[in-house]
């Protein structure tokens, strides 16, 4: 089974302003280094990951229609080809970002596992990222939805947090997932970091193409549809894949983490250090991921 990078380009990069504005959001600065955190992100799963009868696909990148050409270039520069840079014509938040993802991946015949990373991450341990990415494809592979969490440094209110469940048996460090919370207050996050049981939420993700579809048309079959008209409109320019702008504004806007919080089961992970940058510096470990069916 092959494994399809899907990367969530948007936001206005409000959290970081003056220097990260709508006009120039974050994933398109250079904060860390010569690279861009787009840069960054669409070299972050290569073709090391690639193994028997598994192939690393080009990205699929899910953007905003105005940095349309600087994404393009900016992508060009790091000396990656992406299948294709899908233009949203007003933000959705992630679960219709994904789905339309998940439809354009599963355009060739194929059904690969999507790893889902948003472009304004900074990851540490790249080595070991890809080790935790490697691991997940199985647990991806067998149907299950794996996400990246992050162990909790301290009580921060501006993150959603992963409630962990008990070891799963013969699952190497896997976890079942009580629940999915949204931003905490202060008083709330101390108690998480006091427990033990809680991971700040990355909003990466792995499940296969058609496992996304399925699980999200069980519980919003109302975003399914959007989606699927908005795809079914669609028109392409080069790189550029145009959704249908009338049914896609009309597309509910939810996140992913809110659709399979819903859901009942799951399992997950601790495995990994990275950081993230949302508007301030995280730093821990932890993956996660949870069954459906």
């Amino acid at each position: 089974m092959n494994l399809q990078p899907v990367i969530l380009c948007g936001g206005s990069g409000t959290r970081l302003w003056p220097l990260s504005r709508e006009q120039y959001p974050k994933q398109l600065l250079a904060l860390t280094g010569d690279e861009t955190m787009l840069q960054a992100t669409a070299r972050r799963v290569d073709g090391t990951l690639a193994a028997a009868g598994r192939q690393v696909l080009p990205p699929i990148v899910v953007g905003n229609e105005e940095y349309r050409f600087i994404t393009a270039e900016q992508l060009r520069q790091a000396g990656v080809k992406p299948a294709a840079i899908v233009l949203e014509p007003a933000g959705r938040n992630t679960a219709p970002a994904l789905t339309v993802a998940a439809l354009v991946a599963l355009e060739t015949g194929d059904d690969p596992v999507l790893v889902v990373m948003p472009a304004d991450h900074i990851i540490g341990g790249i080595e070991a990222f890809r080790a935790a990415v490697a691991e997940g494809m199985t647990h991806a592979e067998s149907g299950k939805l794996v996400t990246f969490g992050i162990r909790p440094t301290h009580p921060e209110t501006g993150y959603g947090y992963i409630c962990a469940g008990t070891a799963l048996a013969g699952a190497g460090d896997a976890h079942g997932i009580r629940a999915f919370v949204e931003k905490p207050d202060t008083a709330t996050a101390e108690r998480y970091l006091a427990s033990g049981d809680y991971l700040w939420n990355s909003g990466i993700f792995m499940m296969r193409a058609s496992v996304w579809l399925e699980q999200l048309g069980n519980m919003r079959p109302d975003i399914i549809d959007g989606c699927r008209a908005a795809f079914t409109a669609r028109t392409r320019e080069r790189d550029f894949l145009r959704v249908g702008q009338e049914a896609f504004a009309a597309c509910p806007a939810d996140s992913i983490d809110c659709r399979d919080g819903e859901a009942a089961g799951g399992v997950g992970r601790r495995h990994f250090a990275y950081r993230r940058l949302v508007g301030c510096w995280g730093l821990g470990r932890a993956v996660a991921n949870r069954r459906y069916g």
